[in-house]
């Protein structure tokens, strides 16, 4: 089921409304009934894989017991060898099996051998890279005794089926989400207030700004042999926009939805194309992916300390395996390995720290410097973003080739279709002042004329809607991150 569908639309009111109505003194209740919602919403994708997120659900309780319980560090790292060894190997098969069989085929053949592996037709489950990522941390944590089991397999179910994240995000922690299915939720209409609004702004940077990026992104994309450099400049800023919309719309959703039922959810994004160098970037981007490999990952393998060699190769893996996270394809392998190289400048100069607070806290515009850095680190994310997008690492290659071609400073045509994207281009500018005027809240749009007239707020969210029902396709497309 997608966020941006009508049957979510119908779910979701009757969802809140039975919710409360029946289980607002009953905790047991509560999570009983968003467990079955949980379920019923990922079966509306494909029924066939509820199996396999019971399955994951079961390693992780069980092994997160036998974790717990085991008396000796040799058993204790034999059950969390066990936990990774099915996590990651349903995850593999599911989502690199091809990859690896496509990849190692030439590479036998070099050496003289004939090779005729099997290559299967694999449908990826949606959200198999997510829940496993939950089910891995709960693991972590407890063989690190940061947090103890719960033998409540409801609470446990909850956790890593609840719907609004369950298929592309927040990579949720036990520590921060299990205390929160412990005890009774009460309704605070303010915190349902707050999620209305981030789920109207979430709807807003999908349905007005992705999907008519989108458009534009995939044509360009599509038939690059056939433009000039300026044309092509465009479409990476077309996608670049469409995939910071379908992302973090998807997570203001998911975060207001989960408000609604008295649940907070980590924040994902804040405010990336506002940062003033990669390493902020990289702080504000889907946090809950960066701080899980950070925290697992990073940190384990010696993080920032040690010889500027082991920093490096640090940096390296862990920018890598985000890449290779995202999908079989050396295409992301490149766009990983890329981020990393413009990190490397950063860590040298130990200026990776330098950017913390807010751009322009406080005050209405950036200074030149900031914006002039905001500008910069912008079209070093959209170069990158080119890797991530294109079919294959040849296709990427012969994108950027055409990009920095002679043609990209000559005086500009655009055909008909791309005429038309000037309107898109208005959108984003308003999309852009937005965010600039809410960059200090959670949301854009959260404390967006608060101060004012209840008449003129209303004719604010009026107008959201508005654009919505103007610029809204009418085909429902799916949310980018469920291919991951």
């Amino acid at each position: 089921m997608l966020f941006n569908s009508l049957q979510y639309a119908v779910f979701l009111p009757l969802l809140f409304i039975i919710h409360w109505l029946f289980a607002s003194k009953s905790l047991k209740r509560q999570n009983l009934i968003l467990i079955f919602a949980s379920y019923f919403f990922y079966a509306f994708w494909d029924y066939r894989f509820l199996f396999l997120l019971l399955l994951s659900t079961l390693i992780d309780y069980i092994t997160g017991l036998k974790i717990a319980d085991s008396k000796t560090d040799k058993n204790r790292k034999v059950w969390l060898s066990i936990s990774f060894t099915l996590n990651l190997g349903l995850l593999g098969y599911f989502k690199y099996f091809n990859f690896f069989i496509e990849s190692f085929t030439p590479l036998i053949e070099t050496f003289g051998f004939k090779a005729s592996l099997p290559v299967f037709q694999i449908i990826l489950p949606v959200g198999i890279s997510f829940y496993t990522f939950h089910g891995l941390s709960y693991v972590i944590d407890i063989y690190k005794r940061k947090i103890n089991p719960t033998k409540n397999f409801v609470e446990y179910s909850l956790f890593v089926c609840f719907f609004p994240l369950l298929v592309a995000g927040p990579i949720e922690r036990a520590t921060h989400l299990l205390p929160q299915l412990k005890r009774l939720r009460i309704f605070e209409h303010k915190e349902a207030v707050r999620g209305l609004k981030q789920i109207l702004w979430g709807l807003f940077k999908k349905l007005v700004i992705a999907d008519n990026c989108a458009e534009y992104a995939n044509y360009i994309f599509d038939n690059y042999q056939n433009f000039q450099g300026y044309t092509l400049l465009l479409g990476a800023i077309f996608f670049s926009f469409q995939i910071y919309g379908d992302f973090s719309g998807y997570s203001d959703i998911a975060i207001g939805t989960a408000r609604l039922f008295g649940i907070e959810l980590f924040k994902n994004f804040s405010f990336p194309y506002f940062s003033r160098d990669i390493a902020e970037f990289w702080r504000r981007w889907h946090l809950s992916l960066t701080s899980w490999f950070r925290d697992y990952v990073y940190i384990p393998l010696g993080g920032s300390k040690g010889s500027l060699t082991l920093k490096l190769r640090n940096v390296f893996i862990i920018f890598i395996i985000s890449g290779f996270w995202h999908g079989a394809n050396y295409t992301f392998i490149a766009w990983g390995a890329l981020n990393a190289l413009y990190f490397v400048p950063l860590l040298l100069l130990n200026k990776n720290r330098e950017h913390k607070e807010i751009v322009a806290k406080g005050k209405s515009l950036p200074t030149f410097l900031e914006a002039a850095q905001i500008t910069f680190t912008f079209l070093m994310v959209a170069f990158a973003w080119i890797f991530f997008r294109s079919t294959n690492i040849e296709n990427a290659f012969q994108y950027i080739g055409n990009l920095f071609s002679g043609s990209l400073f000559s005086n500009p045509f655009f055909e008909p279709k791309i005429n038309k994207s000037l309107l898109t281009l208005i959108l984003i500018l308003f999309f852009q002042i937005i965010e600039w005027k809410g960059r200090e809240d959670d949301f854009a749009i959260e404390n967006i004329l608060i101060k004012q007239n209840i008449i003129l707020r209303w004719s604010f969210y009026s107008f959201i809607i508005f654009l919505m029902g103007m610029y809204m396709n009418a085909i429902t497309s799916p949310f980018i991150y469920f291919q991951f």
